[in-house]
């Protein structure tokens, strides 16, 4: 859950003496119960209820009970539900490839590691030049790997990390695939010609695409 102040919604119904409006409570945590705020809208036998957490909830697990009674005060089984509050992107550390790094590899090893403290397991999507997303295996202890093919030129690539809450960390590198040879195109030699003794200098034109 990503949202630290939820709207919590529930039904309480009796189809005897139906349920009395002022014993629907709720209670977050071991905090105390609370009757005040909720939103009763009638139903057949009872109520549809709505409230509103008012403070922000913190990162992690949280309990929350609801409870009610009927006309003739008989009392409801607690219901109970647990959530996990989480607004933190996950963590993403990429190891390899260095970002612009220039290579003559036509295949590159995209590895690092990832995680999230309270929405673990992660997964990770990889995509090459803006093209279809790849799925990538990711360890008990976060560390995922795979290999991509370049094409000649820069390359781009985006590592997304995406938490059980639906949170999402990206991070971009930047690959140059470079497999041609520089070509030597000219040759001077100045002065020319020269004499025993003389100094010269050698000039040469060298061009790399």
């Amino acid at each position: 859950m990503i949202d630290s102040k939820p709207t919590v919604t529930w039904t309480a119904t009796d189809n005897d003496s139906g349920v009395n409006p002022d014993t629907i409570g709720i209670t977050i945590d071991s905090g105390s119960k609370v009757t005040s705020g909720i939103t009763k809208t009638a139903v057949t036998g009872g109520y549809r209820c709505t409230y509103a957490i008012p403070t922000a909830l913190s990162e992690g697990n949280h309990t929350i009970k609801v409870d009610a009674q009927d006309n003739d005060g008989n009392s409801a089984t607690q219901r109970t539900v647990s959530i996990i509050v989480d607004t933190i992107p996950p963590q993403l550390s990429i190891t390899s490839p260095a970002n612009n790094l220039v290579t003559k590899t036509t295949t590159v090893t995209v590895a690092g590691t990832t995680n999230d403290s309270t929405s673990s397991p992660c997964t990770v999507t990889v995509v090459l030049n803006g093209g279809a997303k790849q799925n990538v295996e990711v360890g008990s202890n976060g560390a995922f790997s795979t290999t991509l093919t370049l094409k000649e030129g820069a390359n781009t690539i985006g590592i997304v990390s995406t938490d059980k809450a639906g949170k999402s960390t990206t991070v971009s590198r930047t690959v140059t695939l470079d497999t041609k040879a520089p070509v030597i195109s000219a040759v001077t030699l100045s002065k020319n010609p020269v004499g025993t003794g003389d100094t010269f200098t050698i000039s040469v034109t060298v061009t790399d695409n």
